[in-house]
């Protein structure tokens, strides 16, 4: 069984190839059309340790990888560069669990995927043969472009550009960007939002993947989605731990998302036969995804809001092309929707494809200030601290749970460590604001006792190395020239 694009049945290729390409040559994403004929022994993967888990996982979902393979590559991006040893522990909070998904080097769930793409790519690259270097495009809401270039740093026959809206980041994320080290990583702010700047890398590949060898680290790389499956499955097996399910169980999962991958990972684990119930889309002011799956309507023709939590600021959530290809098994129909969303900026989903999308997945919103109430309610019920999206996920959760009693047992995905928005958690904790963004750091700790991230402190400290902006139509001129160059200069 080959990989194909969600878009044309006959674009078909191996897993390595389409960890190279990242996006299939007719714009459409590399999806393995039938999971659940690989048969995958979920059940003997749970009693695994993480690395075991992922080994598992990604030797079967990039077959072209042995076991033994997929497990080198996985001590090699996660062993020493966790601060947990759990990699992504579990904690109750409540009646819930909360999956932690931040004590990579970067303090984002991103880091999960990004320690390890660079390691499928350089596989992936020798399987093929591959020996010209390969240019990384990546568009950021904050988080992948840190964990993307702190993964591809000095990796040698690649280099990576990343896009970041200018403005539409956290500080605390601009920072960590600006001042990444690396010869061969850029990084250049986008006169616009999140969606101008991932439109623009799309664009990009359409027009060059004929002259340069493009590749990407977004979660559009079925190497950045496959990893992001183990932790559903780490996190199944820590609620067996705890007692609070049974093998066989069905966990409900909640996930702050806007783009669509992270939530997506669920729904794989959930075809590869581990007893995922609903998953639940959190979504921010920018609830374009509530609306679709309340409706079957997705139209991005609505306001754009910077909010609180930034990750999730997104219109155009692009993983949700391969839901759609999975619900319905039609490239066609997949294609045409994704016209009509160029063209026409939305679609209408057919009723009975809303109704399948309605069995699996459950979605709600809350707005800023919602985000604040929730991450004090928290830390002062259950003495818990949680970032922005983590807030988001948790009201959504308290809204699923209210609107369906029967409900299996929680976890709220935990994206991002508190640190990372402190002018929010700040506010949540009506402590006083003053200073800048890495004041307030030190001040929450000192509040709060709970540790900062040791790749966070001193952060303000770090000189910034990158200085380029530019706008969404100089995106494509700014990739021609830095690929030009043979060395890139700070």
């Amino acid at each position: 069984m080959n990989y194909q694009s969600t878009r044309s049945s006959n674009i078909k290729t191996d897993p390595s190839h389409a960890v190279l390409q990242g996006l299939a040559p007719d714009g459409g994403l590399y999806v393995l059309p039938d999971l659940a004929s690989l048969n995958f022994d979920w059940r003997g993967t749970l009693k695994l340790d993480y690395y075991g888990m992922a080994a598992n996982i990604v030797s079967a979902l990039l077959y072209d990888l042995s076991r033994e393979e997929a497990l080198g590559l996985v001590r090699s991006a996660y062993e020493h560069r966790f601060s947990s040893h759990d990699l992504t522990p579990l904690r109750p909070v409540g009646d819930d669990g909360v999956l932690e998904l931040f004590h990579g080097p970067t303090s984002a769930f991103k880091d999960m995927a990004l320690c390890l793409l660079p390691r499928l790519m350089k596989a992936a690259g020798e399987k093929c043969g591959e020996t010209e270097d390969v240019l990384i495009l990546t568009a950021t809401s904050g988080d992948t472009g840190k964990a993307a270039m702190e993964g591809f740093r000095d990796v040698p026959g690649v280099r990576i550009i990343v896009f970041y809206p200018k403005s539409g980041v956290s500080p605390v994320q601009e920072v960590q960007m600006l001042s990444q080290q690396g010869g061969n990583v850029k990084v250049c702010a986008v006169e616009g939002n999140f969606d101008d700047a991932q439109t623009g890398v799309k664009q990009i590949f359409s027009q060059l993947s004929g002259s340069l060898r493009l590749s990407s680290a977004n979660s559009i790389n079925i190497g950045r989605l496959v990893p992001q499956v183990v932790y559903y499955f780490s996190a199944y097996a820590s609620m067996l731990r705890l007692g609070r399910i049974g093998l066989g169980d069905k966990l409900d999962f909640v996930v702050p998302t806007g783009n669509f991958g992270d939530i997506l990972a669920g729904y794989i684990a959930g075809e590869l036969g581990l007893p995922v119930g609903r998953l639940v889309c959190a979504s921010n002011v920018n609830n374009v995804l509530t609306d679709f799956f309340r409706t079957g309507c997705y139209d991005r023709r609505r306001p754009f809001h910077r909010s609180l939590s930034p990750s999730m600021d997104i219109l155009v959530s692009s993983n949700l092309e391969r839901l759609l290809f999975y619900l319905s098994g039609d490239c066609r129909l997949v294609s045409s929707l994704m016209n009509q969303l160029d063209k026409n900026s939305g679609y209408q989903l057919p009723q009975e494809l809303m109704k399948k999308a309605q069995q699996r997945f459950y979605a709600s919103w809350c707005d800023d200030a919602s985000t604040v109430e929730t991450i004090a309610s928290v830390w002062r019920e259950h003495h818990y601290l949680m970032d922005t999206h983590t807030a988001v996920a948790w009201n959504v959760a308290q809204q699923y749970k209210a609107a369906n009693p029967g409900h299996d047992p929680v976890v709220i995905l935990s994206t991002a460590s508190p640190y990372k928005f402190p002018g929010a958690v700040m506010e949540a904790l009506k402590l006083e604001h003053t200073g800048d963004e890495f004041a307030l750091m030190d001040r929450i700790e000192q509040a709060t006792g709970v540790p900062m991230p040791e790749n966070l402190r001193g952060l303000r400290q770090r000189p910034r190395l990158h200085f380029d902006c530019v706008s969404k139509s100089g995106m494509k001129d700014y990739v021609m020239e830095k690929a030009a160059e043979k060395v890139w200069k700070k």
